[in-house]
């Protein structure tokens, strides 16, 4: 798979960032995208009940080749931040096929497991489900998502299962991988795409120390998490990192890329004018 470096996350699209998304304007989001050359979308299952995934279809259904449509499996969305775990090899079928009804398509170009612990993720019987779907042609390219940072045993798995791709946390206020996973993705050759590389908005610049969020909003829930030591320490990275005229949300993607292991980050977006100014992360590559 050839991806753009910068690739929109969707999460949002399935209404846990205190935001219901209008058909109209994700479509806007996606023609826009493409326009400015992105051409990765990462969802999954359970941003809503493939609610995300949903609005993604009907955006791209027109001009589906265009895009590389990564999506996820292995939780069920219930209601905001409340998830089961279906992981028997019939549910992660029953998810799959959900998945392509849902983003309305006849294949995934990168399927991937949805953060699971040891014990589940090394399912032989599972794999080979997802191996036959592969086999089908309703997968193009398997992957992990992989939930906790220091995880480098199933990572290590990797070119053994099958698996081509890692998704990983990754930003200026979480440089764990640095030294415990992107070494074992390199030595594969693993795809690396960093999710959250804007720390949950925290990266943008636009929240100060003592900043609240909405109920319905995920971060609201992180209120007892030192989220006031957090946004202080970005405030640091503006004054003493951040170059002269770069905004800091620019900053932040180009500093996640600038890694050798890092092949994209996966920003979220609220709007266009947040896809563009996500876009605009690349020119600044050669700034650091």
């Amino acid at each position: 798979m050839s991806v753009s470096v910068i690739g929109i996350g969707t999460w949002q699209f399935g209404g846990e960032w205190n935001k219901t998304f209008e058909q109209s304007e994700v479509d806007a989001m996606f023609r826009r995208g493409k326009e400015l050359g992105i051409n990765l979308i990462d969802t999954a299952e359970c941003y809503g009940d493939h609610l995300s995934e949903s609005l993604i279809g009907a955006a791209i259904e027109k001009d589906r080749k265009d895009w590389i449509l990564a999506t996820k499996f292995g939780h069920k969305f219930h209601k905001n931040f409340d998830r089961s775990e279906p992981r028997t090899p019939q549910d992660c079928l029953v998810q799959l096929e959900d998945s392509l009804k849902a983003l309305r398509t006849d294949y995934v170009d990168l399927q991937q497991y949805h953060s699971w612990g040891d014990e589940q993720f090394f399912d032989e019987d599972v794999l080979a489900m997802m191996h036959k779907a592969k086999d089908q042609g309703k997968i193009r390219h398997l992957g992990n998502s992989v939930g906790n940072n220091q995880n480098v045993k199933q990572i290590e798995a990797s070119t053994k299962m099958g698996l081509e791709t890692i998704q990983i946390i990754y930003n200026r206020l979480d440089r764990a991988p640095e030294t415990t996973t992107f070494p074992v993705c390199a030595r594969q050759n693993l795809g690396v795409l960093a999710r959250v590389p804007l720390a949950s908005g925290f990266l943008s610049g636009k929240y100060k120390p003592g900043a609240t969020f909405p109920e319905g909003d995920v971060r609201a829930r992180w209120k007892d998490q030192n989220l006031d030591t957090k946004l202080a320490e970005v405030a640091r990275i503006a004054k003493e990192e951040v170059p002269a005229g770069v905004p800091m949300a620019h900053y932040a993607l180009a500093w996640c890329l600038k890694n050798p292991a890092v092949t994209c980050v996966i920003p979220g977006c609220k709007s266009v004018a947040q896809v563009e100014d996500n876009a605009k992360a690349a020119d600044v590559l050669s700034k650091l």
